[in-house]
């Protein structure tokens, strides 16, 4: 019997394999499952050379792997960028941000890109302008907030060259005073672009920076279990100019996730001369298992951009949509080109369908995988119109970060199936999971996970009734096999069975048996990709190749890392030493009549914060605003 490469016993594995549910250990050789089962049949196959870990009774799960993340384009700045996502108070993300502001020299910026929602905070609030201009008076501060508005101090006004004489741009405003001068306050209405065009003036990293950045980018997904994903393009994001880094990457072995891409068109107008052009560069998913072209979007036509910020009116796509659409795809089906779509509403999926069958009766897609991203209204209707031309559904967590909206303007019984995924699953259909991290929701998939089980936002607003929930293990496969099916690797990953591709988490905790409202707190303490361990942390803390510090030097995720996490042993690099990183036992010498020194629960309740003054009139003495 051949040696494996690496054996992990004394394990609890989820293999997701249903001829094989469980499984006590798992070898590796050659970055593939060699052999799944008991402790003393897999050591068997142990050699001279082989590693062995000990999972101490550890639950280990399939790598996770995210079918709508823009990595590639977040890597690039993901060193710049300071982490508000799961942050629990409004006052611990200002005490974050003025310490960074600190750290910043000029003419750098401090930048808070979305991943977060204010209904996270206990004071149920943003920051006011006046709040960030007091913290930086001098530094420049953009802090982007879901798909609806960005904050700028007055220092960014500056930065950008924003004044009272700058127009507003198509489907966006500038908001001013009396006097006309902006204020700082930038909203989509309902276009995205100001937030997007706005952060665009600010510095970039040298291309040895975006190196290091991408690859502490990649090590945070692994921290969370993150083995691979599918990229979605992304605005600014062109090819090929915007890949040399990850295209390097990938040529030099330093990829720790396996990207499959999707090329998202740049130019409204020109939309099918980018897909002629690519489409003669990249044949149909070129390249190998660890990096990928996967096809066409999710921006497949402007004209059929229905952006999804729910504090607008939903937008009508103009009646150019359908022969810009059809002119696309039906070169992305002639050249056998894989294809996804962005559609918030049922309204663009509907039309999107027409012209779909319509193409479909010329040209037939016979097997060829395309799907809608998001499908937040879509109806029974149009799933089953899906289902038969042979397309999927990838969902993504947005409604955790923006359900309060959507409720507020369609109501509470719309949302109770919005999206409807039970119904997708139970028509048949190919349904992925993901983040669309990381300028809106965050890149946690254990944020994703939670939301499907329990079916609440991320500021603890129930949404969903059973109908529409997910169950512990069906939602995991939406992460892992069902995810494949996306990126054409079926019976490829996303179990731990024999000869499938050797990916998998050893997670902090059960996800089985945690209770529900814990499942956002999990992390790996392990992570192996490709039969390569990328992460450890704890007990495994020894077992992953080092990580260099961030650079520049003076980069928010050498001070604050990435996502919170109330426990610091989760964290990637070393963690803020404000109130959010208190020890909850040590911070109550105060007395406190607003938490009863309960903080887990205050942390995730739906505190009544919204007036400025909330703590300061209870008397609160359990952090310092």
């Amino acid at each position: 019997m051949e040696a494996a490469d690496l054996i992990v016993l004394n394990a609890r594995i989820e293999t997701l394999d249903r001829q094989r549910p469980q499984a006590e250990a798992l070898a590796v050789r050659g970055g593939r499952f060699v052999a799944v089962g008991a402790d003393a049949d897999i050591m068997a196959m142990r050699g001279a050379s082989t590693r062995v870990i000990d999972a101490r009774g550890k639950r280990i799960i399939p790598g996770l792997i995210d079918s709508h993340i823009h990595l590639i384009r977040g890597g690039l700045n993901f060193n710049l960028e300071l982490r508000w996502e799961g942050v629990p108070t409004l006052a611990d993300a200002m005490a974050m941000l003025k310490e960074q502001v600190e750290r910043t020299p000029a003419p750098q910026w401090v930048r808070v890109v979305g991943g977060f929602s204010e209904h996270q905070f206990a004071e149920k609030r943003l920051p006011t302008l006046d709040e960030l201009n007091a913290v930086a008076p001098h530094t420049p501060v953009f802090i982007l907030h879901l798909y609806d508005r960005a904050l700028l101090n007055a220092a960014a006004l500056r930065a950008v060259g924003y004044d009272k004489d700058t127009p507003n741009p198509p489907g966006g405003e500038i908001q001013r005073d009396s006097a006309g001068r902006p204020t700082g306050l930038l909203l989509a209405r309902p276009n995205a672009v100001i937030l997007y065009s706005a952060l665009a003036r600010g510095p970039k990293l040298d291309p040895a920076d975006q190196i290091n950045s991408t690859r502490l980018f990649m090590r945070e997904l692994n921290r969370l279990g993150v083995t691979s994903v599918i990229d979605a393009g992304g605005g600014f994001q062109n090819y090929p100019e915007d890949y040399q880094i990850i295209d390097r990457l990938a040529r030099d072995d330093e990829l720790t996730i396996r990207i499959a891409y999707n090329l998202f068109t740049q130019n409204k107008g020109a939309e099918l001369s980018d897909f002629l052009r690519w489409s003669d560069m990249l044949a149909p998913l070129a390249g190998s298992e660890m990096y990928r072209h996967n096809g066409a979007g999710e921006m497949l036509v402007f004209s059929g951009a229905d952006f999804e910020d729910f504090r607008e009116p939903r937008p009508e796509m103009s009646p150019g949509m359908e022969p810009d659409l059809e002119a696309v795809v039906r070169l992305l089906v002639q050249k056998r080109w894989p294809f996804r779509m962005h559609a918030t509403y049922e309204e663009t999926i509907s039309r999107a369908l027409d012209v779909f069958e319509k193409v479909n009766r010329d040209i037939p897609f016979a097997g060829l995988h395309w799907w809608f991203d998001h499908a937040e209204t879509v109806s029974p209707r149009s799933i089953d119109r899906i289902k038969a031309l042979g397309g999927g559904i990838a969902v993504q967590h947005r409604m955790a970060f923006q359900g309060e909206y959507f409720v507020a303007r369609y109501g509470a019984e719309a949302a109770r199936a919005t999206p409807p995924v039970r119904r997708m699953l139970d028509a048949g259909l190919p349904v992925g999971a993901g983040t669309d991290a990381t300028r809106v929701a965050s890149y946690n998939p254990w944020t994703s996970l939670a939301w499907l089980v329990t079916g609440k936002t991320v500021g603890g607003m129930r949404m969903y009734g059973e109908a529409n929930l997910l169950d512990r293990h069906t939602a995991l496969r939406l992460w892992t096999s069902g995810n494949t099916w996306f990126s054409h690797d079926e019976g490829r990953k996303g179990q731990i069975t024999p000869g499938q591709l050797a990916d998998f988490a050893l997670l902090s905790r059960d996800y089985f048996s945690v209770p529900e409202d814990e499942i956002g707190d999990l992390y790996a303490e392990l992570t192996v990709m490709d039969g390569r361990v990328v992460h450890g942390s704890g007990d495994f803390s020894g077992e992953a190749p080092p990580l260099p510090p961030a650079s520049p030097d003076w980069s928010p995720v050498n001070r604050f890392g990435g996502h919170w996490h109330r426990n610091p042993a989760a964290g990637l690099f070393t963690r803020p030493s404000g109130a959010s990183t208190r020890n909850l036992a040590s911070c109550c010498a105060l007395p406190c009549g607003v938490h009863g020194h309960g903080h887990d629960r205050a942390y995730t309740s739906s505190v009544p914060a919204d007036d400025r003054s909330f703590w300061g009139a209870l008397g609160c003495a359990c952090w310092a605003f």
